[in-house]
């Protein structure tokens, strides 16, 4: 890439064939920030759903741990979910999700599903599509998923 001459913008410096405009390269970066803020809540939320589903608890010990956290780091993350009206939590009972963070778990996990039935629709192995959605999940768009959602569908032949 050629250097920008003092005083010029990137545009005019050249070596910027094929990039966006700079509004709608400025939209996508806000696009993904945004994503990456609500990724955490999420992915707790999630895990706080399964947890209660398969064993009737959700320890910040075990949240912590699936996580792959420390324990302060959990129950930091576990006091921001109770400020976003997400999740409570009882002495010596674990946290709970409110109706607000059961609705939001179910999107989250209903999304997950989506991108992992997509990849695997494509030939992604199991062990592979999981891991990727669990990344893919937190930044594909409402019209991406509706696109996953049409081609898996078709697919199907319906």
């Amino acid at each position: 890439m050629q250097p920008i001459a003092p005083g010029k913008t990137r545009r005019e410096g050249g070596g910027t064939e094929g990039l966006p405009s700079e509004l709608i390269q400025a939209r996508r970066f806000g696009k993904t920030r945004s994503a990456q803020s609500t990724a955490l809540f999420e992915d707790y939320v999630e895990l706080i759903a399964d947890l209660l589903a398969s064993s009737g608890e959700a320890r910040p010990t075990d949240i912590a741990r699936r996580l792959g956290v420390s324990h302060a780091t959990a129950i930091k993350t576990i006091s921001r979910l109770k400020r976003a009206e997400l999740a409570t939590s009882r002495p010596y009972r674990g946290v709970f999700l409110t109706e607000k963070g059961r609705v939001l778990a179910e999107r989250v996990r209903a999304r997950h599903r989506l991108v992992v039935d997509f990849l695997r629709a494509v030939g992604v192995p199991a062990e592979a599509a999981e891991g990727d959605a669990e990344g893919i999940e937190h930044y594909v768009s409402e019209v991406t998923l509706k696109a996953f959602a049409q081609f898996l569908k078709h697919r199907a032949g319906g």
